[in-house]
């Protein structure tokens, strides 16, 4: 079994808040393909990462669903969706090994 994380920004790059409407078709989406989401947004997570410009820093929210094995066709389209809606270069997804207690 695999713990999928998606890291989300909670802005644009002009530091706009996305819409609630894109997190909600974010969570229906994975909802109705895995049965189930986790959406850790009550506190944004800072993203730091050094570029040619310097240190750049992104306030993040996390969505994570757990499945029991990585479709990672389907995992990459859907992370180019996501770098699409929300005009990213790009979008963080991860799958952690896990065991269910």
């Amino acid at each position: 079994m695999h713990l999928v994380q998606i890291l989300l920004p909670t802005t644009d790059a002009s530091t706009s808040p996305f819409p609630p409407e894109l997190f909600a078709s974010v969570r229906d989406e994975l909802t109705r393909k895995f049965g189930g989401i986790t959406f850790h947004r009550s506190a944004p997570a800072e993203g730091l990462w050094l570029s040619d410009d310097g240190v750049e820093k992104d306030a993040i929210v996390t969505a994570e669903v757990m499945v029991d094995a990585i479709e990672r066709e389907w995992w990459a389209h859907f992370r180019a969706d996501l770098e699409r809606r929300f005009d990213q270069d790009e979008i963080v997804i991860r799958a952690l090994p896990i065991t269910r207690i």
